[in-house]
């Protein structure tokens, strides 16, 4: 598990937060359309989603590749709005908050979801259970004053 550790601890470096943003997305977009939905190339260390998302403001599609925790029904994820330790929220967390009807591609799938954003005592219990999944998320947390949004996003039913 040497790799993890090493890929863990690049990522929490200020420099890594500085890059990433700019590469990662553009890479995971690029990959993603060229295998049609199966690939993404930053799952290879984390399970992630495209999440397609309806802009806060302009009203208009975002896709924005991010990464996941799975939860074990297979019906729901958690998404992080960590945005790499950089001071702001990320944009997909406003337009979740204003529109939280969404779709995600897992594993070469489009599945409508709805997103709520997860609070309190419910949010604490999340947010160890993702320390534990991916530890640097504690090093973003240290570097920002805001607190880090989870969302918990679900599988609509068909009929939704």
């Amino acid at each position: 598990m040497i790799g993890v550790r090493v890929v863990q601890k690049v990522s929490s470096t200020r420099g890594f937060a500085k890059v990433a943003p700019h590469v990662i997305p553009v890479l995971d977009r690029a990959v993603h359309r060229l295998t049609r939905g199966k690939v993404l190339l930053s799952a290879q260390m984390l399970p992630g989603v495209i999440l397609t998302s309806t802009g806060a403001r302009s009203g208009q599609a975002r896709r924005t590749p991010l990464a996941c925790m799975p939860e074990d029904d297979g019906r729901s994820w958690i998404l992080v709005g960590s945005n790499f330790g950089r001071t702001g929220h990320p944009a997909w967390t406003h337009n979740l908050l204003v529109h939280p009807d969404a779709e995600v591609s897992w594993k070469g799938r489009d599945i409508p979801v709805t997103a709520r954003l997860l609070e309190g005592e419910e949010r604490a219990a999340v947010w160890k259970t993702a320390l534990a999944f991916w530890p640097p998320y504690a090093t973003y947390q240290a570097r920002v004053e805001r607190e880090i949004r989870l969302f918990r996003i679900v599988r609509r039913s068909q009929g939704s």
